[in-house]
């Protein structure tokens, strides 16, 4: 059995003394070695585990107990199918055994506060944030509790790059959004790619915010990860403008990708989509 320590180093592809000789099991283990999965069986995903995942869902954390997010489950064929229709990164997703997506919630408690008779006073941008917190640690609960059983997630923040279709086709009305879409099923290939990820000095600071050693450690950084899978000219981005790399390092390709504006359309959507966040 593999242990911890070796499952940390698997994951930023250098020795760190973390973990020691303890046996790599149960959450831990599952956490520290999850990919994502993005090819699944045939086998459904039975209604009851269903409805218990989302009840783990339903457990995670919410600020002030304010619950401000909904999740919608996609089953219609149809719906499916207009969805697909979205395009880039979205053709294969809704196909998944399951589909959902993860919304932020700011009509709820709008609509209760009128039920009640009390003044809503909160439509701003902290309660936006609220919002996509609460829909984001309820799809990690949800992404934890499904691997813990076996099966595959995959997050796909694509619904957002059409995101008023999005809601459309999903009856999503003012005050409600999708922060991404989750794919689910039992992966068709078990051992996940494990992509590599940022020393913890770079993440972690300690007491004060520290970035001084940032190219040297992301240096490091990008070539372990090439040296681990390269970026292929067909994930590196924005070719057209930047052209095609044989060594394509993660920070090259981070930043390409923020060079252009990504969702330009989010804000004027939220605007016209009931929330105020100026």
């Amino acid at each position: 059995m593999a242990t911890l320590k070796e499952l940390v180093a698997q994951r930023f592809g250098i020795a760190i003394d973390l973990g020691g000789n303890t046996p790599a099991e149960g959450t831990l283990a599952q956490i520290l070695g999850r990919g994502s999965q993005r090819h699944y069986t045939d086998k459904p995903v039975t209604d009851d585990l269903l409805g218990v995942l989302l009840a783990c869902a339903q457990s995670a954390p919410t600020k002030s107990d304010l619950q401000q997010y909904s999740i919608v489950v996609v089953k219609d064929p149809a719906v499916r199918e207009a969805l697909v229709g979205l395009g880039s990164g979205m053709d294969w997703a809704p196909n998944a055994p399951v589909f959902m997506a993860f919304c932020a919630d700011l009509r709820r408690i709008r609509r209760l506060a009128a039920i009640r008779g009390h003044d809503y006073r909160n439509d701003n941008l902290d309660t936006f944030m609220n919002g996509v917190v609460d829909a984001s640690l309820a799809m990690q609960s949800f992404i934890t509790a499904a691997e813990s059983v076996g099966l595959g997630t995959c997050p796909i923040s694509q619904i957002r790059n059409k995101i008023d279709r999005a809601c459309e086709i999903l009856g999503l009305p003012d005050g409600v959004f999708p922060i991404a879409g989750l794919a689910v099923g039992w992966p068709k290939f078990p051992a996940p790619q494990i992509s590599l990820r940022l020393p913890p000095p770079v993440v972690v600071h300690k007491d004060r915010y520290d970035d001084s050693a940032l190219e040297k450690e992301v240096e490091a950084y990008d070539r372990r990860r090439h040296a681990h899978r390269p970026i292929t000219p067909q994930k590196q981005r924005h070719t057209a403008k930047y052209g095609a790399l044989d060594y394509c390092p993660w920070s090259e390709n981070v930043t390409r990708q923020l060079s252009l504006p990504e969702r330009a359309g989010f804000k004027p959507f939220l605007k016209t989509h009931g929330m105020d966040v100026a």
